[in-house]
């Protein structure tokens, strides 16, 4: 039996990882995720990664999310806009100036993987309505918490309805199958400001008080093709 679960209503994208990303109507799916994303990342002297936690691989490096970047075509090395959006000529320069260390540049990703997880991150709105109303006066959109692909749900849709995914493959538009396997653990990325968005820690302790710092489903990509704004996801 086949559910059509909703619509991918926003597509987005991460050049460089830990920075604000790109709005895209439609994105070329590979084993790895999409197509450039988070392709490349931040690296210090230490060979860790910009992030927003600190681990084995990722060093937490406030202020990236307040940079952005895109391509201007998949097979090129992205642009790094600074906080008024404007491309920098030095991306390096930039980010050692906006960071206020030496030690950093921007590189392609190699032997060590750039994902936290697992290559697609999917959120739905009726997730996202909630956190909306469970932090009241706090500005929330999908941006806080970085999916690939935001779908649109049904009305009535219960809130954390990734969850009941888990173990299912679904199929977006024509080609494309992933399998979801589990949901992000959040970290204090969540409350940070960028652009328009302001910081609140308001944001993280919801999530935590009500689903256990976890919020989105992650899948493995089964089948590669095409994504585009208004595919429908349907559930296998």
């Amino acid at each position: 039996m086949m559910t059509e679960a909703g619509v991918i209503e926003r597509i987005w994208r991460y050049p460089i990882k830990s920075t604000g990303g790109e709005l895209l109507h439609r994105a070329e799916v590979e084993p790895r995720g999409l197509v450039g994303d988070r392709l490349f990342a931040v690296r210090d002297a230490q060979g860790k990664f910009g992030s927003g936690k600190n681990t084995r691989r990722f060093r937490r490096m406030p202020g990236l999310l307040q940079l952005r970047s895109r391509y201007l075509d998949d097979a090129g090395v992205p642009e790094l806009l600074d906080p008024r959006g404007a491309v920098v000529p030095d991306p390096n320069a930039c980010l050692r100036r906006h960071l206020g260390r030496e030690d950093v540049e921007v590189v392609r990703e190699g032997e060590i993987s750039h994902f936290d997880q697992l290559p697609v991150s999917v959120l739905t709105t009726a997730t996202l309505d909630w956190v909306r109303s469970a932090v009241p006066g706090v500005p929330v959109d999908e941006r806080r918490f970085r999916p690939n692909l935001l779908v649109r749900t049904p009305p009535g849709t219960p809130p954390f309805v990734e969850d009941e995914w888990f173990g299912s493959k679904a199929r977006i538009g024509d080609a494309v199958c992933v399998e979801f396997v589990r949901s992000s653990e959040r970290c204090v990325m969540t409350n940070e400001a960028q652009q328009d968005l302001p910081h609140s820690p308001l944001v993280l302790r919801a999530i935590t008080k009500a689903h256990d710092m976890r919020l989105d489903g992650l899948a493995t990509v089964v089948s590669p093709g095409q994504v585009r704004t208004g595919d429908p996801l349907v559930l296998l």
